[in-house]
């Protein structure tokens, strides 16, 4: 088949561009949907990023109710493997239990994704159920980091991380309950967004009320993708529990001036979690670039009692993913998970988590009002908080501390040796409060780092007009304009 770009030209549009050609008329819809498939056959032998490309919908971009007039005009998108379902569509959430699962509606937001004009295609990898720091369960799949194989993406976003970061799509569906848009972004190179708690939807399954930490959003390579992503995606379904936040300006319109000067705090250590020095070299560089561009910084943190949060934080995993995993013995009549279709961490989970009382939820609740307000009352006196991404550089593929596969006897302990890695990414999920992860800085095993920006409730589009003016004083080269060695060009 003849492409109708050559590998070059496909990696230099994101998805703003892309869709600017479709509706001049020099692209289809179509045609983007045959160049991405085969982007995927070049680059999945080596990532393992993609679980299944949907044939249907690259031969026919129209076939699943996509709206070719939407912003993005058929630009091909894939779904991660868990969360928004997509009808008649398999969503095995990286689970052998969930092998052959689909779903009968599509979720509200992938109503929304379409309604967009993005052409879900397919579906990238996550780890099982997205409990875990890495897609890496070798019965399964192993997704590797395109910058280099000996890596793991993290996650639980995997394979969304790498085919982004890999010029395979511009842009593509990610999920965040403790940093698994942030961190694998990364650790890849791209732009990841946590949006405030109520901006996305995660109707009808669910409801911010009850799902609490975990939202949705998307990987990219540039700020605008991200802004139009936000803007296109947006909002309540009918019957929210909450409202949800309604900028008075579009994003897209937004990220096009400067920010105003901010005041912005830094930090790298927060409670008994703190950076290596290396990591501490780069978050410094990053808040040097800030102030060259007239912001004012200071080091200083949010007076939170952080043992207490992560103490919650660890509460309120443990008894989520125990329901998540009791209502799938429910729905299949067994009383408890069989260990083989299981990773084993996830099982010890179910039983850490199955008993757990109103009491023992209240109390968390409770610590999430307290951490909540004292974060509100450091955003009345700071516009951002800058923190490295992660404590702890990339681990090596293999790493099975991190990973469902443990052999790791206690779930405390376990979830503790999460925190320590990924120290500042959780409390913005506890708060509902937004982050971006932002490639501005390196490993010294070579791999890209990200430099994480926080705000207050719904002031995403401060963060992400803070981005643009980064990347624009990068003149767009994020990650000193370097590619990964897995490469659409390569």
């Amino acid at each position: 088949m003849t492409l109708a770009m050559s590998w070059e030209e496909w990696a230099a549009h994101d998805a703003t561009a892309l869709a600017a050609r479709v509706r001049l008329g020099e692209l289809s819809a179509t045609e983007l949907a045959q160049q991405a498939a085969a982007a995927i056959e070049k680059t999945n032998p080596e990532l393992c990023a993609v679980v299944e490309v949907f044939d249907d919908v690259i031969a026919d971009p129209l076939r699943d109710g996509m709206n070719p007039d939407g912003p993005f005009r058929g630009v091909p998108f894939l779904m991660k493997d868990l969360g928004p379902t997509m009808q008649g569509r398999l969503q095995e959430k990286g689970s052998h239990f969930l092998r052959g699962h689909r779903p009968g509606a599509d979720s509200y937001l992938t109503r929304r994704m379409r309604l967009a004009g993005l052409n879900l295609i397919g579906r990238s990898t996550t780890p099982e159920f997205g409990v875990c720091s890495s897609a890496e369960n070798p019965t399964m799949y192993v997704t590797r980091n395109p910058w280099n194989l000996a890596y793991p993406t993290c996650g639980s976003s995997a394979g969304a991380a790498a085919t982004v970061a890999a010029g395979v799509i511009p842009i593509a569906h990610s999920t965040d309950g403790g940093g698994s848009i942030r961190i694998p972004a990364g650790f890849n190179g791209n732009i990841g967004l946590k949006p405030s708690r109520g901006v996305f939807s995660i109707a009808p399954e669910l409801s911010d009320a009850v799902g609490m930490v975990s939202t949705q959003g998307c990987q990219s390579r540039t700020v605008r993708d991200t802004a139009a992503f936000v803007d296109a995606c947006r909002g309540g379904a009918p019957g929210e529990f909450m409202q949800y936040w309604n900028p008075q300006c579009p994003y897209t319109e937004l990220i096009q001036s400067d920010p105003r000067p901010l005041r912005i705090a830094v930090s790298h250590q927060w409670g008994d979690y703190r950076a290596t020095s290396q990591i501490v070299a780069e978050l410094e560089r990053a808040a040097r670039m800030l102030e060259g561009l007239g912001h004012q910084l200071e080091w200083i943190q949010p007076d939170v009692d952080y043992r207490a949060a992560f103490a919650a934080q660890t509460t309120c995993y443990i008894s989520n993913f125990a329901q998540v995993i009791a209502d799938m013995l429910e729905a299949n009549g067994l009383a408890e998970p069989p260990e083989a279709l299981f990773e084993p961490m996830n099982v010890r989970i179910w039983r850490a988590g199955k008993d757990i009382t109103y009491r023992d939820r209240h109390r968390m609740l409770a610590v999430f009002n307290e951490t909540s307000r004292g974060f509100g009352s450091f955003f009345e006196h700071w516009d951002v908080i800058l923190t490295p991404i992660t404590a702890l550089p990339t681990p090596p593929l293999g790493t099975v501390e991190y990973l469902t596969t443990s052999d790791n006897p206690s779930v405390h302990d376990w979830f503790e040796n999460l925190w320590r890695f990924f120290a500042y990414t959780p409390l913005s999920n506890l708060c509902g409060i937004p982050g971006i992860s932002m490639p501005m800085a390196r490993q010294q095993n070579g791999l890209p780092f990200g430099i994480q920006a926080q705000a207050r409730q719904g002031n995403d589009g401060l963060l992400l007009q803070l981005a643009a003016q980064i990347e624009r004083a990068l003149d767009g080269r994020w990650n000193d304009g370097r590619v990964p060695a897995v490469h659409v060009t390569v």
